[in-house]
C-alpha cells in the first residue's frame, strides 16, 4: 500500500465544477483523520459555476506539513473528467497512479467550436504513465442508483489504494449523507471500490 512507501502521501482530485470533487475530498479527509493519520486538505473552485476548474490536494501520513504537493510529487491523480486528466500530469511523481473517469464535459472553448475535444486522452495518459485506471464512475453511479453518485465511485476506486479499514469508509459514507442518501452512496462506493 502506498502508506509505507513513504511517509507523506499526496493525493490530487480534479475535475470541473458540479461533479462532486470538493464533496469528494471531504469524504476521504473525514476517512484518513477517522483512521488517526494527519491530514491537510487544500481546494481551488474559483470558476466551478461556470463549468471551470475544480482541484483539491489532499495529503496525509504521520505528520504532514504541508497541503499543497510541490510539483512532481503528487502520488495519485484522481480525475473526474478526462480533459482535466492531462491538465496535472505534469504535477506527478514518476510511477504515479492516474484514476481517471471516462466522462467527458466539453470545456467552453470545444461548445463554442473553437476547438476540438481530443479523441486519445487514455493513450496519451498511459505513454507516461504505467499504473493508469480509467472508471466508467457516471455508469456506476447510475448502477448504484444515482448518477449523482459518480463522485462516491471514484472516491470508492481510490480507496483501494489507501491502507484504512473499510469499517471507517463505511462509517464517514453513513455520517456525510442523510440515511435516504447513505445507501446509495455505500453503493457506489463499493462498486468503485471492485471497478
Amino acid at each position: 500500500m502506498i502508506m509505507k512507501e513513504k511517509a507523506t502521501t499526496s493525493i490530487l482530485l480534479a475535475g470541473v465544477g458540479g461533479q462532486g470533487i470538493l464533496r469528494a475530498s471531504d469524504l476521504m479527509a473525514m476517512a484518513l483523520m477517522e483512521a488517526g493519520l494527519d491530514v491537510k486538505k487544500s481546494e481551488v473552485h474559483g470558476m466551478a459555476q461556470r463549468g471551470g476548474c475544480v482541484t483539491s490536494h489532499v495529503r496525509f501520513g504521520k505528520k504532514v506539513y504541508s497541503p499543497i504537493a510541490k510539483k512532481g510529487g503528487v502520488d495519485i491523480l484522481l480525475s473526474f473528467e478526462k480533459l482535466e486528466t492531462l491538465r496535472y500530469l505534469n504535477l506527478l511523481r514518476p510511477g504515479a497512479r492516474v484514476i481517471f473517469s471516462e466522462e467527458e464535459i466539453y470545456p467552453p472553448s470545444v461548445n463554442l467550436g473553437e476547438a476540438d475535444y481530443p479523441q486519445d486522452i487514455s493513450a496519451i495518459v498511459r505513454k507516461y504513465f504505467k499504473r493508469v485506471k480509467a472508471i466508467r464512475a457516471v455508469e456506476l453511479a447510475e448502477q448504484a442508483g444515482n448518477a449523482r453518485t459518480a463522485s462516491t465511485v471514484m472516491v470508492g476506486a481510490v480507496s483501494k489504494y489507501i491502507n484504512i479499514q473499510h469499517d471507517i469508509w463505511e462509517k464517514i459514507l453513513n455520517s456525510a449523507f442523510p440515511e435516504k442518501l447513505a445507501a446509495v452512496n455505500r453503493a457506489a462506493f463499493n462498486l468503485g471500490r471492485n471497478a
